[in-house]
């Protein structure tokens, strides 16, 4: 059973002077997180964690990842932005996207960001809108299907993503990068999302591993850093098991001690570039009991909706649901639990099994640290909740406040009343 990190006592302080719905997320959970990646990655000197910043794109959040040693890695112009407010510099910043805007690729080169090319096309489209950078960075796709050591099942299809380039291409690529002026090299991958397996990263670096040694030996250029991207994922129902950093972390250095080390190739930093793992189970959206429907099925319907939680309405995901203060009541009663918006889909769960909700309770919705706020939308002019940081003393700090309709209309240019067309 997931254990929510607040309680109802404390929500009812909290909607004292921020009321439901809002997203709030737990400082003391995501330092212990981040501490607990450094250890398992400690063996390597030059590792680091570049956070996603698409899934918590939040300053405050972004100061607590990087008063824990962070950098940040960007796929947008807004993303780089936001990354230079908090202070990140240069090498801070990773930049990785794909079918990249010329003003994006601009914004990076201006920041100093290690640039990451996602295509070979994408070599001549950066040399010409600003130079190649000292220091750059391949994405690679081996193709094919992936699987760990010891799991019979696909994971994901690399032949079918549009990231990355072929192996020929990327050793192509990094002899013109070097012609052309490069003196640093990164490597970057990613080849499965939200995986549930100890294996995922050690089997993804033994591929770039020995990318990495076949591409010193047939370009001349040694690779400085390697960068097993996101991909290491969260247990959202409880009877999943969760992933053990730290085993995961000595799977890599295995893999590193076994191929890298007798290729000459020990001095190569380790990055990751977490989103979901850092941040999912530190964030819960609580909402509140407001209807109930009685037809065919039952219904709890709640003052939040799909605009503050787009995953369960596109992707069908499950996110565990605690009734606050009945957490050890019977799980005796069936509900769909549902928000507001004119969509059918925009429901949280289906068919769960919950202790009987009463009108009024306040229902924590877990794991929403990650890809929870941030795919947030405005259909049916919802408007987007607040965000508050549960602070390690306890006390609550508002990180971001609710929108407002002014906030929604701020877009429209109508002033005067003038709607002549």
């Amino acid at each position: 059973m997931k254990k929510p990190f607040i309680t109802k006592e404390q929500v009812e302080e909290i909607v004292k002077t921020y009321p439901t719905p809002f997203h709030i997320y737990d400082e003391k959970g995501i330092r212990e997180n981040a501490r607990a990646l450094k250890a398992a990655f400690a063996w390597n000197k030059g590792f680091r964690e570049y956070f996603a910043v698409k899934a918590t794109p939040n300053p405050f959040i972004m100061k607590v990842l990087q008063s824990e040693g962070c950098g940040f890695d960007c796929s947008s112009y807004t993303e780089l932005v936001l990354s230079d407010e908090v202070g990140a510099k240069n090498h801070d910043i990773m930049f990785s996207s794909n079918a990249t805007p010329d003003e994006d690729f601009k914004k990076a080169f201006e920041l100093g960001a290690i640039i990451n090319l996602d295509d070979f096309t994408h070599i001549d489209v950066l040399d010409k809108l600003t130079g190649i950078p000292e220091t750059i960075c391949c994405r690679y796709n081996p193709g094919g299907e992936f699987k760990t050591d010891g799991s019979p099942n696909v994971m994901d299809t690399p032949r079918d993503a549009k990231y990355g380039m072929t192996h020929e291409q990327i050793i192509e690529a990094y002899k013109i990068l070097k012609e052309k002026g490069a003196k640093k090299f990164g490597m970057h991958a990613f080849l499965a999302s939200n995986t549930l397996t100890n294996d995922y990263y050690p089997t993804l670096a033994r591929i770039m591993f020995q990318a990495a040694v076949e591409i010193k030996e047939k370009s001349g250029v040694e690779i400085s850093f390697i960068n097993l991207s996101g991909g290491v994922g969260i247990p959202y129902k409880p009877d999943q098991p969760a992933n053990d950093i730290a085993k995961i972390g000595e799977g890599v250095r295995k893999a590193f001690e076994e191929i890298l080390v007798p290729a000459g190739m020990g001095e190569v930093a380790i990055f990751t570039e977490l989103g979901r793992f850092m941040l999912a189970p530190y964030g819960m959206l609580i909402a509140k009991a407001i209807r109930e429907k009685h037809i065919y099925k039952e219904y709890i319907g709640l003052d939040a909706c799909a605009a503050n939680l787009m995953r369960p309405a596109i992707y069908g995901a499950y996110h565990h649901i605690t009734v606050l203060s009945k957490e050890n009541a019977p799980l005796d009663c069936k509900y769909d639990i549902t928000g507001g918006l004119c969509e059918n889909c925009d429901k949280f769960a289906i068919d769960r099994d919950l202790p009987k909700i009463d009108l009024g309770d306040y229902i924590a919705i877990h794991d929403t640290g990650a890809h929870g706020f941030s795919m947030g939308y405005n259909y049916n002019g919802k408007l987007r909740s607040a965000e508050l940081l549960l602070r390690e003393d306890g006390s609550v700090k508002l990180i971001r406040r609710a929108e407002t309709p002014e906030d929604y209309f701020a877009t429209f240019d109508f002033a005067g009343g003038d709607f002549n067309l």
